[in-house]
């Protein structure tokens, strides 16, 4: 897909480009969006595509929202197009819901560097990389509309008054029961979900899961088999998810920082990325990925979906 394509759906009143999804509000209170092959890390879009990401990152949460759905309300309606999905439009909550079992990825720089407490949260001496917690940690952070998210604790949402004490206590809860039910379903499958990440807003005053959720572009899963074995031998623990790019472009010394260039991406690695992001929706589905037609270009196809949907339900 196209990195820059833009759509126009009728009723449309406004579109934002994200690093990853194109947002389209449409008159009467709903949103499509169009995830793309884009692919970010440390809050940069990377250059290429990666191909089939977007279509997978889009079945994958459409699956896991239906899956989470007896927990909180969810934004999602429909699934017009492999590559779409159509909800409802809420009022953002601008904190994005962090949840860690083990202490990975930004967790473990930070605890590496020396740091024990993250977000308010403080860390055990003596962990390792990996480490499972006793008890899996909260550590928000605040949306950001462009650049950095940054790390935030519950003492400053409150006093910023980010979230009111009720709302931020429903959304701890709900943050805790979704990654409950997703670490048992990635467990089903054989594999651990390590951390995740959940946005929420508010629809009618009630508080409703927006975004996606449990895909590998908000989470990390390791593999159950052989993790203990791993952590007691100092070993890696092989990954699907999206922090093997993180650590390639780590390795090539880019981490989004002013200076840092960004290292050329080859075909080679476009395509080992794409087969880790098929490999994780077929691994915790149980589906097959079903490549799409290519006799009909991706953007056609998009368009002509949507206005089909949104026909029917003019």
């Amino acid at each position: 897909m196209s990195t820059l394509h833009q759509y126009h759906f009728s009723g449309q009143t406004h579109f934002y480009r994200g690093k990853v999804r194109d947002v389209h509000t449409m008159a009467g209170g709903r949103l499509v969006m169009v995830a793309s092959d884009r692919i970010s890390a440390f809050d940069v879009v990377l250059p290429k595509p990666i191909p089939h990401k977007g279509q997978v990152l889009n079945q994958l949460a459409a699956y896991m929202l239906d899956k989470v759905s007896d927990i909180v309300p969810v934004w999602l309606e429909a699934t017009p197009d492999p590559s779409v999905a159509v909800g409802l439009l809420c009022e953002p909550v601008r904190i994005e819901m962090v949840i860690r079992g083990h202490l990975t990825g930004h967790a473990w720089r930070t605890y590496r560097d020396g740091g024990r407490v993250l977000c308010g949260v403080p860390l055990p001496e003596g962990m390792r990389e990996h480490d499972a917690f006793d008890r899996a940690i909260i550590t928000p952070s605040t949306k950001a509309e462009a650049g950095h998210d940054e790390d935030i604790s519950r003492e400053e949402i409150l006093a910023q008054g980010l979230a009111d004490p009720a709302l931020y206590a429903e959304m701890e809860q709900v943050t805790r029961a979704l990654f409950d039910r997703g670490r048992t379903m990635a467990l089903d499958r054989g594999l651990i979900l390590v951390d995740t990440k959940y946005e929420f807003g508010l629809h009618d005053g009630r508080l409703m899961l927006m975004d996606e959720v449990h895909t590998p572009d908000s989470s990390r899963y390791f593999f159950a088999e052989g993790y203990e074995q791993r952590q007691r031998d100092g070993e890696l623990q092989p990954q699907l998810s999206k922090e093997f790019v993180r650590e390639w472009l780590i390795d090539r010394d880019f981490m989004g920082r002013p200076g840092d260039v960004m290292p050329e991406l080859d075909e080679a690695f476009t395509e080992l990325v794409s087969s880790r992001y098929i490999e994780l929706y077929e691994r915790i589905t149980g589906l097959d990925f079903v490549k799409p037609d290519a006799s009909i270009s991706l953007e056609d196809r998009i368009q002509q979906n949507v206005d089909r949907w949104l026909a029917v339900k003019a």
